[in-house]
Order: structure tokens, then sequence, then C-alpha cells
């Protein structure tokens, strides 16, 4: 099996690095770079968890890490840290702190899709500032991209952030907007109501995944800890996965059950839809722009997760905070 050229686009904090851990374990994938973009928690505390993904997949210093944009395209940047925290459960890598890749993440982007057009798939887990610079800075940029896999917006459900909007399309609706217009063609994985259906671990499959007590199984169980008291608290059942959930359907496309072409718009003009996903399912005339998820294998997704995390697997370098308990 050919493994799948990609770039995980990324605003690192707690299922972010299950997604990146996927890019970097899953046989399935060549993961060819990281890009950073605002998002989640602050800018350089999201490096400093990407950094510690790398860590504990055992692969510090192999993929190379991209600064990008530090803020949306037009509008302040909006945190999510509470929800996340520190995005990393207060996991900390020992030593000094890594070095990053002088080249941009746009411009690495660019590069990356014109050395293999049409081939290169890039994961899209955080706001989609990076694309869209991309797409302004190089006008090939969207035919050299094979396709996007983005995690954002509701499939005409609720939000996250407001009643109206997931977090990464509201933090940067603009670039949302540019992107879903632009001509890629790209696979849609929704906050509601697949995520909240098909990717939430309760309580109990997260015990199971502690049983293993692996170090990548302490590592997830430390980093979906605040996360998960926050879904508590809003009435969620469990942690939510979909940014690994992205990145598994790309490399795994038998874990998808339904899914359906719409047209996919971006509310920009509104503060109370802001960032809002138009999702029409083929009754009102217009054209599809994008492939949205509608199920997926709720077990085999957790199967898939649970299996890489019981990967015994030593860390590159310490992490404090993982030791058994």
């Amino acid at each position: 099996m050919t493994a799948v050229p990609l770039v995980i686009d990324t605003d690192t904090a707690q299922d972010d690095c299950v997604a990146l851990l996927a890019g970097l374990l899953d046989p399935a994938a060549d993961l060819r770079a990281i890009t950073m973009v605002a998002g989640n928690v602050g800018f350089d505390q999201q490096v400093r968890n990407a950094h510690l993904t790398l860590a504990a997949a055992g692969r510090l210093g192999e993929v190379p890490i991209h600064l990008g944009c530090r803020r949306p395209l037009v509008r302040e940047w909006v945190s999510a840290e509470n929800v996340h925290g520190d995005g990393s459960g207060g996991l900390a890598l020992a030593g000094d702190e890594p070095g990053v890749s002088e080249e941009h993440a746009v411009d690495a982007l660019i590069r990356l899709a014109a050395d293999a057009p049409g081939e290169l798939q890039i994961v899209c887990i955080g706001p989609l500032t990076n694309i869209a610079t991309a797409l302004v800075k190089d006008p090939d940029f969207v035919r050299n991209v094979g396709s996007l896999w983005i995690m954002g917006g509701s499939n005409n459900g609720r939000g996250n952030i407001t009643a109206a909007a997931e977090y990464n399309f509201y933090v940067d609706p603009e670039a949302a907007k540019a992107v879903f217009s632009a001509g890629f063609t790209i696979t849609v994985v929704p906050w509601d109501p697949l995520t909240l259906r098909d990717a939430v671990f309760g309580r109990e499959r997260l015990a199971q995944i502690a049983e293993v007590d692996t170090p990548l199984a302490r590592f997830f169980t430390r980093i979906v800890s605040a996360t998960l008291a926050f879904d508590e608290s809003v009435g969620i059942p469990g942690s939510t996965h979909p940014d690994s959930l992205t990145a598994a359907v790309l490399l795994h496309p038998e874990l998808v059950l339904a899914a359906g072409d719409y047209a996919v718009d971006i509310e920009t003009g509104s503060e109370l839809t802001r960032g809002y996903s138009a999702m029409s399912w083929g009754v009102h005339g217009l054209t599809p722009n994008a492939r949205v998820i509608e199920r997926i294998d709720s077990d085999a997704f957790f199967a898939y997760i649970s299996g890489m995390l019981a990967c015994s697997i030593t860390p590159s370098r310490e992490i404090a905070g993982l030791e058994r308990a």
C-alpha cells in the first residue's frame, strides 16, 4: 500500500495532538510537514504541543514544523483556552525547546503542493487562515493541492463556540469562505451531528485506553483531561475527537458509512451567526463544492485510536508528567 502524502495544518491542542499521532504513526501516512495556524491556545503553546506530540511518537526532529499565520485574516484572534487549558494537560518536554523550520507555513504549503501536483492531501484541523493565504499568494495552489480534509462547521446543526458556529470557522470566517469558494476538492468532517454522535469517547472507553498504560496511552489520557471536564460540563458525555477523525477518514476511508455532496458557504456578515456553515443538501439549485461526512463507524474509529495508543513507543525525550501514577 502506498502511503498518503499529507500535511497537517493545526492549532495543536488536545485532539489535534491525536491527529498528529495518526499522521506520525499510521503506516498509511507520509506526513511531510506540520503547519501551525492561530487557533485553540496561544501560538507558542501550540508549537510546544506539536513538539511534545512528536516526542511522544518517538519522532522528534523528523517532521518539520512550519510557523504560519499568528492571527486571522481581518479579525482579532479568539482563544479556546477555556476549553483546552494549555492543550497538553500540563505535560512538558524536558530540555531545550526544539527548533522549527525557517520557512513560513504558507510558503511550505505552496512548495509541497507544487512538488507533487494533485497528490498532496492537507488535513485542516484549525482555522483556515494559512490555506486562504496560500491560495491568494499562489494562483496555482488550488490546482496543485490534491484535496483538503477540513474539520469545521456543523451540518445544519449547533455550534460549539456560539449557538450557530463551530470554533474553526468562527475564528476566521473570511478565510473559510474564501477556501470553500476557491475550487478545492474538499471533504468536511463537521462538529454536529457527526462528531457529537460518532466521535465522542465516554468514560468507559477512556478507561479502556488508560488501562493499556503505554506511554502513548498515558499521553492521550493527560491531553484529553481538560477538554473532557469541559465537555461534560456542557452536557457532552465524553471527550470529543473530530480532529483525529479527520485524519482517520483520509487514511482509512472504510470508516465512512455515509457522505453527501453539499454546497457549503460561510457567514461573515452577521455577528449573531458569524462563522455559521450553511450546508445545502441538493434541493436549492446550488452547485456542490464539498463532500460532507454524514456518518462513520464509531466502533471502528475507537478501535483505530485505541490500537494506535497500545503501541509501545519510547518517547524521543523525557516528558514531564508522563510518569505512571
